[in-house]
């Protein structure tokens, strides 16, 4: 399970590296987390979840390394949400026959961070 705290903990950090203003524009509007906050948030989120049962970042376990999924899919919009669809609903017969586990209870909006976390280790820079 996910650790709420931590990812709050971060959002936190966010916050205070921003000299503890609200992470807002000059316009209110949100900002834009970069690519690499975001990787760095799906990296929080993959830590604290059950994905290392089956996966380590850089040796193939039972699936696959996610350096060997971040050089299989380029880094897109388009891979990031199929990749969030895996995770969210599982699937099999991409890497072999061993099914991966569904994760139902992760946000769209999580797998996507987790996603964009595996695909940023291909060793490439990235936006």
């Amino acid at each position: 399970m996910i650790n709420k705290l931590s990812v709050a903990a971060l959002v936190v950090a966010f916050i205070v590296s921003c000299g503890g203003k609200q992470a807002t524009s000059e316009q209110d509007e949100p900002v834009q987390l970069s690519t690499s906050q975001l990787a760095a948030i799906g990296k929080i989120l993959v830590d604290e979840s059950d994905c290392k049962t089956c996966h380590h970042s850089t040796n193939k376990i039972i699936g696959p390394s996610h350096t060997d999924v971040a050089k299989k899919y380029e880094f897109n919009d388009e891979n990031i949400k199929l990749l969030a669809k895996r995770i969210i609903e599982g699937g099999s017969g991409v890497w072999g026959e061993i099914p991966m586990n569904a994760h139902p209870d992760l946000s769209q909006e999580d797998a996507e961070k987790m996603a964009i976390y595996v695909l940023s280790l291909d060793g490439e820079e990235k936006k």
